[in-house]
């Protein structure tokens, strides 16, 4: 006992011994975030743990590193964490220890926002739906029960973290956390108490002693020692609220967020870089792209309401953990230009000069001799010839060039060194075997839901229940019905007219069956207005809504608040007469959920399904379930939903999410190409006008199995599922870049001394992504004017009789190649003009 004992006390020594060595201090001055007495500039990513699956995250964690990245943001999801009170999930999806501890392990530094209200696109915000029946609550506000709460929930976050030893004091990788989230833009509307609530919720997070520093986003008056970050789609102009503090911007919005029943939003990577270096620029030492990774809404995740479960967002990274190019690499090439500066970056404040109208040089250099300068051109229209330090540079309109030795450009924000590699979805057969549709169908089994109430739980109020203080959002679905007895004399059974059934809802579907039968349905995000002829019938006639939430609000003043389903009124209306009557006060039966879900049939154990032909298709209200094999290969995995509605769908057991192909995104607004000069905004670079916002939903790969996987889809619209077909995504198979001769020298070639190591001249770079791969073919090279973009090369006027076979004899079987874009390699065959160098090959 007493030798078990001295081992004991050995071991618990040792350890200390080296949590000492690799602790960490984190404090801040007014330039940057210092970690052990040192400053540091820092390149961070968001990605949201829930939104991938543990499988995916070390891939996304070293891609966010080989990306140039040195810190992975992520907000705390409390919904997912505590769904009932006092009753906790920390596992598969929601293992934020072992996401924590993946992000330490690949050497990378962790901001973690506790909030723990989010936004984020989120179901509620982030917040559990419980907490809004907490009697006397008012969220985010001065409010006791709503305080109480929330400092049980981050108490409990940061003790978890502190237990496995996870702040950097600690010898972990958190050197930051957020308390709140961008409570400043809505904190107006609750007044004096929003005010001591803000205060509040900084003197709280500081009393839970993480040992580094917190942060409050948004929020101007952040109460000293609390950092104020800032969020926007630029944030140069953003000045801290004390010169004690850094200038830090915790959402870099790298797209945004789609919506059903909107077009794609994306973000053009040159206006990213510029938007990135401007802010370096101008003595920033924090940025964080959100997302960096964006993921996937699984389940009813999704907030909004109505945003889409792709959370793709135009990231770095895309939804299935592919790198976007040339995204990701443009980002990367800004990343090591950036860090080449570090070092005078922060050892001194710049001197600004003006170069011209729009036109702006900042200069940061020290005693010691570093020098590093950025020179701006935010002008929208025109090119521009600067001088500075008595050279000569051109930078295209908004754009900034970056110059670690004050001397040569190592990369301009317009100027694209990594190449567009295309992706495709290759389209693979559910059921490949089937010879036919009918074929097809009998390799389905299904289950009716019922129409109204079906369930022992249902009960009876008078008037119209507002539905989310109804269902607790335990369901999406919500059944308001109603018997009425018509005598054959009243109007509504006027001979060759038929009444009329008005029912208004705040959102976001309403489906109206009259005895049983299904009538007209509608959707909107706030407002729904249905007019629907009916047929009714002497005596016995049964009214039944049902009422489909899509997401909760996430963000606005009081929006726990917002409210959703059939709130009326709900009128009956003679066509012919013109009388109604009001149904909105009458005696309404209500049923929350389905009975389909009372009995987890998206498990697809149930022993109900019925097998037989033919498959009932294009009715609302029909499970589906079927078993499938895994598509062939390793490629990331998407379900087609095309053919389908709208509904819920279920991989052996996991809830995918919501699908909606039918949700189709206005006809105006798209453009073939979008200009990145200029402040980008959301509906500024918009695609796919006209089309389904969404079709294809992620199928994680560590969900399936080998064979033997179930499918099982809740219809809820109307839809065939044997239309549904499998889409793997492959990357890679093409490459195109367009490199000029006023392009700067790959990043590559600058050494850590800031000496450079091989070529001045730029240098066209292809490599294929896929490791067994090699360049094949080269479809098109021309040095010279060349004009078109990836995909549409032409040659213009000026063209290198060579520049094909030169490309070839350097690229062709090889992974990966370079060329150096000169006359010196391909002649000059226009003197007097500048050239380009654009090339398009092939991979295989």
């Amino acid at each position: 006992m007493v030798r078990g004992r001295k081992i004991e006390i050995v071991s618990f020594l040792l350890l200390q011994i080296v949590v000492a060595a690799t602790a960490a201090n984190v404090t801040y001055d007014h330039r940057a975030l210092v970690i052990d007495g040192k400053r540091k500039i820092l390149i961070s990513g968001s990605i949201h743990y829930p939104r991938s699956t543990p499988e995916m995250w070390p891939d996304l964690i070293q891609k966010s590193k080989d990306g140039g990245l040195d810190v992975i943001e992520t907000y705390v999801f409390w919904n997912g964490h505590e769904p009932h009170k006092n009753k906790y999930n920390f596992e598969g999806r929601y293992d934020l220890v072992k996401f924590v501890k993946l992000v330490a392990k690949a050497g990378l530094y962790v901001h973690l926002r506790i909030g723990p209200y989010a936004c984020a696109e989120w179901n509620y915000g982030g917040f559990p739906v419980w907490l809004h029946f907490i009697p006397g609550i008012k969220f985010r506000t001065d409010n006791e029960p709503f305080k109480a709460e929330m400092q049980r929930f981050t108490a409990k976050i940061v003790d978890l973290m502190k237990q496995e030893r996870l702040y950097v004091s600690q010898g972990g990788p958190i050197i930051l956390s957020q308390v709140e989230n961008e409570y400043g833009n809505v904190d107006s509307s609750y007044g004096a108490a929003g005010k001591i609530y803000m205060k509040w919720s900084a003197s709280m997070a500081l009393s839970l002693d993480t040992g580094v520093p917190w942060n409050m986003c948004q929020q101007g008056d952040a109460p000293d020692p609390i950092i104020n970050t800032c969020n926007g789609f630029y944030c140069d102009q953003f000045t801290p609220n004390s010169n004690n503090k850094p200038k830090m911007w915790t959402e870099n919005w790298s797209g945004w967020f789609l919506g059903f029943g909107d077009p794609t939003p994306y973000r053009p990577v040159e206006d990213l870089a510029f938007a990135v270096a401007i802010f370096y620029q101008r003595s920033g030492t924090f940025q964080n792209y959100y997302m960096y990774h964006g993921g996937t809404n699984f389940e009813r995740t999704s907030g909004g309401p109505l945003i889409s479960t792709s959370y793709d967002y135009d990231a770095p990274i895309d939804e299935y953990g592919l790198v976007r190019q040339p995204k990701w690499g443009h980002l990367r090439d800004l990343h090591k230009a950036i860090k080449l500066c570090e070092d005078a970056l922060l050892a001194t404040d710049p001197t600004v000069t003006s170069l011209g109208s729009n036109l702006v040089a900042s200069e940061y250099k020290t005693s010691s001799g570093s020098c590093a300068a950025f020179l701006a051109n935010i002008g929208t229209v025109s090119d521009a010839t600067v001088t500075f330090n008595g050279n000569s540079y051109h930078l295209p309109a908004w754009s900034i060039s970056i110059l670690p030795d004050c001397k040569t450009v190592a990369f301009n924000t317009a100027k694209i060194n990594a190449a567009t590699e295309s992706t495709t979805f290759a389209r693979q057969a559910l059921k490949p075997n089937a010879d036919s549709s009918e074929e097809l169908g009998s390799q389905w089994s299904y289950i009716k839901e019922p129409i109204g109430i079906s369930k022992a739980d249902a009960f009876v109020k008078p008037g119209l229940l507002e539905q989310i203080n109804t269902t607790a959002d335990e369901s999406d679905y919500l059944w308001y019905s109603l018997r009425m007895d018509i005598k054959g004399d009243e109007t509504f059974l006027d001979e060759g007219s038929k009444a009329v059934l008005h029912v208004q809802s705040i959102g976001q579907v309403v489906y109206a069956f009259i005895n049983g039968k299904l009538a007209g349905s509608g959707n909107g995000k706030q407002k729904i207005s249905l007019d629907i002829p009916i047929n009714l019938v002497t005596g016995k006639n049964t009214i039944d809504l049902l009422s489909v939430t899509v997401g909760l609000a996430n963000y606005g003043a009081f929006f726990d608040l917002f409210g959703a389903g059939i709130t009326g009124p709900v009128t009956l209306k003679s066509a012919k007469s013109g009388s109604s009557i009001d149904l909105s006060s009458q005696q309404w039966t209500y049923q929350v959920g389905l009975k389909g879900e009372d009995t987890d049939l998206g498990s697809g154990d149930s022993s109900e399904w019925v097998s037989k032909s033919p498959l009932p298709t294009m009715q609302p209200l029909i499970w589906y379930k079927t078993t499938f094999d895994a598509p062939s290969g390793s490629d990331p995995v998407a379900i087609d939903f095309t053919g389908t509605g709208k509904g819920i769908a279920w991989v052996n057991g996991q809830s995918i999410g919501r699908y909606w192909p039918t949700s189709i995104a206005r006809n105006d607004g798209c453009t073939d190409s979008c200009n990145y000069r200029g402040s980008y905004s959301a509906n500024k670079c918009l695609k796919n006008c006209g089309k389904p916002s969404q079709t294809l939903y992620h199928v994680p790969r560590s969900w399936i199995k080998p064979s033997g996987n179930t499918l099982v889809l809740l219809e809820e619209m109307g839809g065939d599922p044997t239309k549904i077909s499998f889409a793997t995504k492959q990357t890679g198979s093409s490459l195109c870049l367009t490199v000029s001769q006023s392009h700067p020298a790959p990043v590559d070639s600058w050494a850590s001394d800031l000496k450079i190591l091989n070529r001045t001249s730029p240098v066209l770079s292809l490599k294929c992504p896929v490791s067994t791969h090699v360049i094949t073919s080269i479809n098109f090279a021309s040095f010279g004017t060349p004009t078109g973009t990836c995909g549409s090369f032409s040659h213009g006027r000026c063209n290198g009789p060579r520049s094909l076979s030169i490309v070839r004899k350097a690229c062709v079987g090889s992974r990966s190649c370079k060329v150096e874009v000169s006359t010196r390699v391909f002649g000059d065959p226009c003197r007097s003009l500048a050239k380009s160098l654009a090339v398009e090959a092939s991979c295989s």
